[in-house]
This record gives C-alpha cells, sequence and structure tokens, in this order.
C-alpha cells in the first residue's frame, strides 16, 4: 500500500477491483471483454502457469504478442509474481529478437505459435526457455499443480519500488534501450493521467498503441485508477478502429500520432460514423498537424500531450478547458507531482520562460534506470535526479509546455540551426500535405540541407517544385527544403517514424546519381 492507504502496485489495483467492482466491465478488445472479476481469475490462473515453470522474483519474461485478453492477463500474472515484463515488438524481425531476449537476460519468453520461425532463426531457445502459445499443453499443465494461494501469497509480497516492468526504447537510432519501470510509477501514470483527463466510471478510453508502447499500459491503468472501460486494438487497422470507436461508444480517444489519427479521419466511413459519445481526443504533435487533425472534428476538444518511454507516457497533458491556441500549441502543465525544467542544452543553465531548450523530467513516473547499462543511466539521469529527455520545448509564463522538437533533429545548414519540426509545421499549411518529415541530408556547399517527405491528403496533388516554392519567402531560405519526396507508407518502429530510414533512402538516391550538392534556393 501506498502511505495514503491507496495500492501501490497493479496487481492490488486489479485485486481492489475485483472485489469492489467484479460485475463491471473492465477491458475490451475486438471480439473479447472481460469484468473486473474475470480479468483477475484469468491473471491469476497465467500466474501459476508462470509458477509452475519456475518462474520467481526479479525473472524477465518476454511477451511476443500483439494486445489481446490473454496477453494482458499474461503481464498482469508476471507482474503478481514479482517477476519483469518484457513485451517485445510483435513486428519485429530476428535479429530484433535475438537481441532482446539476450540484453534483458529473459527467463521465459513466451509467444503466439504464428513467431515460431522468427524465434527459431533468432535462435531464442539457446538463451532462454521459450513457450509457444499461451495454451501450450505443458505450460497448462504446469500450471494446473499450483494452488491459487500460493499466487496470493507472491502478490501479497510485492512492494511499489519492485521492478515490475522494462519496456524498451522504439530504437529509431540505435539498439533499443531497456527501461525499467517500478510498480509505484506504473500506477501513478494512470492516476494522474485518469485525474487530468477527469475520467469516470462512464468513461470508455480506447487506443490502438500496441501492446509493447508505455502508452497501452498507461491507458489500462489509467482505466484501473479512473475506473472506467479501457479499448485496445491488436495491431491498428483504421476501420476497425473506426468500428470500435462507434461501437464501443468510446468516449475518450488517444490514437497519440497523426500517423494513427489521420488514416482514421480520412476513413471513407469517418464522415457517417457515429461518434457521438466521444468527448476528448489526446494526440502528440506539431502546432499546424495539431490544429489540422482538430479542425477535422471540431466538436471533439483535442489536447497535446508530452512524454516518452522514460517517462511511462504522459509527462504532460492539456486540460480540454483551455483555448483552441492553449490546446493546439502547447501540452499543458506537467502531472501532479510531474516537475518540468527547460535548460540551455549548452551551458546547463535554466531558460527563460517562452525560451527554446532541452526538457528535463522529474517525478514519481520516472524511469529508474536502463537495464545492463550504467553509462546510459548516467547519461540520462543525474545526481538530482533529473531525465534529460532529449526533447527540446519551452514552457509559457503559466507553465504550459511546448514541444518544439528532438535536440538531435537540429539540422546544421550553413552554420544555421534549423529545427526540422518548424519546417514540418510550415509545411502543414499547405492545403494538399497531411503528413511531413523533414531530415537532413548532406551537401558538398552548406554540409547540411532540409530535405522534406509528404504524404498527399487524399484526393490531392502538388510537386516538389511546387512545395519548395510554397516555402520560399515565407521561412528564411536556409530552411527551404531542397528535395521533397512523395510517400504512401512510412518506415516505422512501432508507431514512431524511422527518419534516419528516410535519410538513407534520400542519400543512397542521391549518391546513385552523383548529386553532392543541392540547388541554390533564392528567396523571393
Amino acid at each position: 500500500m501506498a502511505a495514503d492507504g491507496a495500492p501501490a502496485t497493479l496487481p492490488a489495483l486489479v485485486a481492489l477491483r475485483a472485489r469492489e467492482l467484479p460485475d463491471r466491465e473492465a477491458v475490451v478488445f475486438p471480439g473479447e471483454r472481460a469484468t473486473f472479476s474475470e480479468f483477475d481469475a484469468l491473471a491469476v490462473e497465467m500466474a501459476k502457469r508462470l509458477l509452475g515453470a519456475g518462474v520467481g522474483r526479479d525473472d524477465r519474461v518476454g511477451l511476443l504478442m500483439p494486445a489481446s485478453l490473454d496477453a494482458f492477463a499474461l503481464q498482469m500474472g508476471v507482474m503478481i509474481l514479482g517477476a519483469v515484463a518484457v513485451p517485445v515488438n510483435a513486428r519485429f524481425k530476428a535479429r530484433e529478437v535475438s537481441y532482446l531476449v539476450r540484453h534483458a537476460g529473459m527467463t521465459l519468453l513466451v509467444a503466439e505459435p504464428a513467431y515460431a520461425d522468427v524465434l527459431a532463426e533468432a535462435k531464442a531457445a539457446e538463451a532462454c526457455r521459450v513457450v509457444l502459445g499461451i495454451d501450450d499443453e505443458a505450460f497448462v499443465a504446469g500450471g494446473g499443480d499450483v494452488a491459487a494461494a500460493a499466487v496470493e501469497t507472491e502478490r501479497a509480497l510485492l512492494q511499489g519500488d519492485d521492478d515490475g516492468l522494462m519496456l524498451y526504447t522504439s530504437g529509431t537510432t540505435a539498439n533499443p534501450k531497456g527501461c525499467v519501470h517500478r510498480h509505484s510509477a506504473i500506477v501513478a501514470e494512470g492516476r494522474f493521467a485518469a485525474e487530468r483527463l477527469r475520467l469516470t466510471e462512464a468513461d470508455r478510453f480506447w487506443t490502438p498503441l500496441p501492446f509493447f508502447h508505455c502508452g497501452s499500459i498507461a491507458i489500462f491503468s489509467a482505466g484501473l485508477a479512473a475506473p472506467c472501460v479501457s479499448i485496445q486494438q491488436p495491431f491498428f487497422d483504421p476501420t476497425e478502429a473506426l468500428d470500435l470507436l462507434e461501437h464501443e461508444r468510446c468516449t475518450v480517444a488517444f490514437p497519440a500520432f497523426e500517423t494513427i489519427w489521420m488514416p482514421v479521419l480520412n476513413h471513407p466511413r469517418f464522415p457517417s460514423a457515429d461518434l457521438s459519445a466521444l468527448r476528448t481526443i489526446i494526440n502528440a504533435g506539431v502546432p499546424n498537424s495539431l490544429v489540422q487533425m482538430q479542425e477535422r472534428m471540431p466538436h471533439v476538444p483535442q489536447v497535446s500531450c508530452f512524454g516518452s518511454t522514460e517517462t511511462c507516457a504522459f509527462a504532460c497533458i492539456g486540460d480540454i478547458d483551455d483555448t483552441f491556441e492553449k490546446r493546439t500549441t502547447t501540452s499543458g502543465i506537467p502531472l501532479p507531482g510531474v516537475e518540468i525544467r527547460v535548460i540551455d542544452p549548452e551551458t546547463g543553465l535554466d531558460a527563460a520562460a517562452g525560451e527554446p531548450g532541452e526538457l528535463l523530467m522529474r517525478g514519481p513516473t520516472r524511469f529508474m534506470r536502463y537495464h545492463d547499462d550504467p553509462d546510459a543511466t548516467g547519461g540520462a539521469i543525474d545526481a538530482d535526479g533529473w531525465f534529460r529527455t532529449g526533447d527540446l520545448g519551452r514552457r509559457d509564463e503559466d507553465g504550459r509546455v511546448s514541444f518544439v522538437g528532438r535536440l538531435k533533429d537540429m539540422l546544421k545548414v550553413g552554420g544555421e540551426n534549423v529545427a526540422a519540426a518548424e519546417v514540418e509545421s510550415y509545411l502543414l499549411t499547405h492545403p494538399a500535405t497531411d503528413i511531413v518529415q523533414v531530415v537532413g541530408v548532406p551537401d558538398a556547399r552548406y554540409i547540411e540541407v532540409p530535405a522534406a517527405y509528404v504524404q498527399l491528403a487524399p484526393g490531392t496533388t502538388a510537386t516538389e517544385q511546387e512545395l519548395i516554392d510554397f516555402c520560399r519567402g515565407q521561412i528564411a531560405t536556409y530552411k527551404v527544403p531542397r528535395y521533397v519526396r512523395f510517400v504512401d507508407e512510412w518506415p516505422m518502429s512501432g508507431t514512431k517514424i524511422q527518419k534516419f530510414k528516410l535519410r538513407e533512402r534520400l542519400c543512397a538516391e542521391l549518391d546513385a546519381a552523383g548529386i553532392s550538392e543541392a540547388p541554390r534556393i533564392t528567396s523571393r
């Protein structure tokens, strides 16, 4: 129990809801649903199977499967035993799975049978025990020899400071790092998010974020805190998403990214779908992207958020009572108990209100460490507990936080700093653009120049020169993209666009064409 008497661990909170609200609906997946008592009973059954397989305290258990009722119950079963759940990206290939199995030091990996070939190629069985399928005959039989009382004994030993979850960062530029979270951080994240979003027992909270994503467990935790219904998907599909939002009468939606929400807004059935139950939408992005999404659904307030795997999802969430301008240009104030600083990344001094700098975060939802990487941990968390997010942002006089871009997403064009997010935001004001990503590519004259990848809005057209001309005279000449490429699909790492792959793609194209210097841009 926490100091205020509230449950300090997610398994304790699940047990509390099962006792207090046994018949209240708790979780929904396509074709599956469970009440709080049904979910708790399933989690205990999974814990029995895990105990039968030899799982003990502090063991790291890999979960290679998409989101489902069984997957969430299995994850909870791992946590009940004091072991650490390690969800694995269900889209990973053999090399990536092999890395995670060995880096995490898994003692057991439970995977869907569909991943048998991937696991064989990854030689996972050489590193840990592998169970193919939650209903594997030996796995089920082992649980049959374990009493439920043994599971409850383990649950009662859990403390808030115990490790409960290891979430790997998306790895958009290098091997992913394992962010270790305590039970108390996961519980606090759900409670704080539920408070900021004003969740009640009447709410139905939807997210399509994958099982391995911090947003998935955060929404589940918020559902337990409210308490309300958590509604999730195995994989994002815009048709299925629209069906769930409509038929489940979802009240709060957390698509999080434009790469998820725009396909829903552009779906042919969207104009006729009955989404009248929706009261709040939560997204992240640059201001013009947020404006664009809000204007497509003006009657439902959209708030922005800021966070990361290391912050257990949300560090800030906007307020639905804020003005349109505040909701589309800031991510609101930090969640309760969370502190945010803005510093000059070179001097380490605090930036003045309104001045951009690196965002630092401290609070009860911050991760504890990067698994088996003390150097990375020491570089990310200082002696006073501040986590250097690597994000650029600013705070206004009222404490609202605005995301500017990634610190490493700064281009150096002829000695001038250019924030990719600034160029992206301006290009999004063009009526034909839906999604924009700006990267830097090498240049013989300027060292580096901007290049834009663009996904056009349905039914629109645009040319490379048209978009370049659109920028000329409106933003500084050195910020104008020298190259524009059009795409229909993006290289993704779970939920994030992999900019490094976009950069590699264009560099390869330019090298093959013998182009080392971009066309010069003149101002209008």
